[in-house]
């Protein structure tokens, strides 16, 4: 689990930081890696082997939905819809984390990595190395 602090500014012009919250469960891992051909890992290799821009940010925004969520405060529950990630996709926090993780070299991977449960990051990636190691685009 992710908590990820973002600073951004809203739609009145004040300058925020948050606390936003992203995890992905092993459900959620095992869908990924099978719903693209040669799992999660390879599918992000290509795209970003292949410098597909439309493909690479339509990944990141994919996982961002999948993974956005709010912890109770007890911290015993995680809840996510398509609701709240659709409501968390229409703030400038949302747009702050778009940008960071297309533009900033390695954020993709590393806010990937940290969104994924160290259980199953070998089982996300079989191989050596993290869990998801992609490459950010200029």
């Amino acid at each position: 689990m992710l908590k990820k602090p973002i600073t951004y500014t809203d739609y009145d012009g004040n300058k925020r930081t948050e606390n936003f919250w992203f995890n992905l469960d092993e459900a959620e891992i095992l869908e990924l890696m099978v719903k693209y051909p040669g799992g999660l890992k390879a599918m992000l290799e290509k795209i970003v082997e292949e410098e597909d821009g439309a493909k690479i940010l339509a990944m990141i925004k994919e996982i961002i939905m999948l993974a956005y969520g709010e912890k109770s405060l007890d911290g015993k529950y995680f809840e996510k819809s398509e609701e709240k990630s659709r409501a968390f996709t229409q703030t400038r926090a949302y747009s702050a984390l778009i940008m960071e993780l297309y533009r900033v070299p390695g954020a993709a991977a590393e806010f990937m990595n940290k969104i994924i449960p160290q259980s199953t990051a070998p089982a996300a990636n079989p191989g050596n190395g993290p869990a998801l190691n992609v490459v950010a685009t200029q």
